[in-house]
């Protein structure tokens, strides 16, 4: 499936469903006596990739499975992901939204993804013949400048209430990259590498998942159960680091 249809229906698809949340293993107020037990608060950010639309558990869900099984940690999570969430809304939420600030600075892990939504809309315009430009692709550019400079700024944000010095913060960038015919996939190709490269000097630990080894709902949209899984598979590769050694 092409980029432009792609995210076309995603930019439809997300805005039906509404935001995962979950919070398991509530925080007891202490260990049983002669044994030391961690308990960690993991907060998830984004857009329908994070509430896990498609799947019966997205990676969210299944990250804090392996943060669980693999570091023995007690883990309570709080999903604020948000189907539809541009980058534009997720960094107007944390500049103003008190109770997502709180929650982050009282996270021992963060995740994070972000932008489908932003090259959906772009696409939709491209589709309809308004997206500009004497190549037609004007609002395409325009997007692309936007999410990246948004994502710059959202990272800042969230390194501003939570250190990787001392929190897991892990993101697996747009998500998944989307398929994309040959005249637009230099679009999506240099989203990722943006989100790469500023990853990489915030110290924030990132994976890049291509389409191609995804699992896809019917929706031809979102990853099913399997996609899910490789999504939280990859960002356990990553390790657990600082706070565990694997």
């Amino acid at each position: 499936m092409g980029v432009v249809v792609l995210v076309s229906l995603l930019a439809t698809a997300c805005s039906e469903a509404g935001s995962g949340g979950s919070q398991q293993d509530e925080k007891p107020r202490g260990a049983p006596a002669g044994q030391e037990t961690v308990y960690w608060d993991y907060v998830a950010l984004g857009d329908s990739l994070a509430a896990g639309v498609g799947a019966q558990r997205g990676y969210v869900d299944r990250y804090a499975a392996h943060l669980r099984n693999d570091t023995g940690a007690r883990v309570r999570v709080s999903n604020l992901g948000v189907s539809g969430q541009t980058s534009s809304e997720l960094l107007d939420a944390l500049r103003e939204d008190e109770s997502m600030r709180r929650a982050i600075e009282g996270a021992e892990v963060v995740t994070f993804n972000i932008g489908i939504n932003d090259l959906g809309h772009a696409g939709a315009a491209y589709q309809e013949g308004t997206c500009g430009g004497e190549d037609g692709e004007e609002c395409l550019r325009e997007a692309v400048e936007a999410l990246k400079d948004n994502w710059d700024a959202i990272a800042t944000k969230l390194l501003g209430l939570r250190s990787t010095g001392n929190t897991i913060i892990r993101t697996p960038g747009l998500g998944y990259t989307p398929r994309a015919e040959d005249d637009l996939e230099h679009y999506v190709s240099e989203v990722n590498r943006h989100i790469a490269s500023t990853a990489r000097s915030r110290a924030v630990p990132y994976v890049e998942i291509p389409a191609g080894e995804i699992g896809m709902s019917p929706d031809g949209v979102h990853p099913n159960d399997a996609g899910y899984a490789t999504i939280a598979d990859r960002l356990r590769g990553l390790g657990f680091g600082p706070l565990h050694p694997r």
